[in-house]
């Protein structure tokens, strides 16, 4: 594990801990109509970092149940074999929410498509607002070779 990487984790939860307080704040419905103000990424696939040495959080299983399935993004990823790679990523807590991966494979790179949502059985349950690393393990169909990862949020 890195020396500073308590320091980041804490201003990571806390960023997270502000976005998830902004979220919900906005949620109010007072009837009147709304402007679409969405925008759509242009900008593709990011590069997370590679990570030679493991440094996994929470483990997560896959779960394509998730309710209100939203894209992630991943922070970083590491080899765990010539066809297993592992992704970390930040969440809610894992008694609440999950996550879900697929991955596009090509000649040159390995696109993993991230998302995370509420687990079923805790759709109408109180959570609370704590944010973790965690960490999946995704199969992939060929070995990595020399094929780039990235990640499609």
């Amino acid at each position: 594990m890195m020396a500073n990487s308590g320091p980041r984790r804490v201003g990571a939860a806390a960023a997270t801990l502000l976005a998830l307080l902004a979220v919900g704040c906005g949620q109010a419905n007072d009837g009147g109509s709304q402007a679409d103000t969405t925008t759509g990424s242009t900008s593709g696939p990011s590069t997370p970092t590679e990570q030679a040495t493991p440094d996994p959080g929470r483990t997560f299983t896959a779960n394509p149940a998730i309710v209100d399935a939203h894209p992630t993004s991943f922070d970083s990823w590491s080899p765990l074999g010539a066809d297993r790679i592992a992704v970390n990523f930040q969440i809610g807590s894992p008694d609440c929410f999950g996550v879900d991966a697929t991955a596009t494979e090509t000649a040159s790179t390995v696109t993993v498509a991230l998302r995370s949502g509420r687990l079923p059985e805790a759709q109408g349950r109180m959570c609370t607002m704590i944010e973790v690393f965690g960490t999946l393990d995704i199969q992939l169909k060929q070995p990595l070779g020399n094929r780039k990862v990235l990640s499609a949020s």
